[in-house]
């Protein structure tokens, strides 16, 4: 009886080690601090499975289809903070513009 004992515990205790690293990977890496770099950037330093959703946060509406020609003014999530399953979002202008100083979320 004790025997069985023993396995029941040592179980439950791999199976709450085990769930405890599933949750720390499921948060991802942090994010890298991408304001004032070029877009490019972005999409060379992100896992290539992260979503990655693209604005151009400049009021004109612009489609943006060469990430070479924009830099980076606003991200989500914040520098530091981890990646999660949501992707990240980058509001950009074209290199050359001044980012807005108050940016519509």
């Amino acid at each position: 009886m004790r025997r069985r004992v023993a396995t029941v515990t040592a179980g439950a205790t791999l199976a709450l080690t085990v769930s405890a690293g599933a949750a720390v990977a499921a948060a991802g890496p942090p994010m890298p601090e991408f304001r004032g770099r070029g877009l490019m950037h972005v999409f060379s330093t992100v896992d290539y499975r992260t979503r990655v959703d693209v604005t151009d946060v400049s009021g004109l509406k612009r489609h943006v289809l060469w990430p070479m020609s924009w830099k980076v003014c606003t991200q989500s999530p914040a520098a530091g903070k981890a990646i999660g399953d949501e992707g990240v979002r980058i509001g950009v202008v074209k290199h050359g513009e001044k980012c807005p100083t108050a940016v519509a979320r």
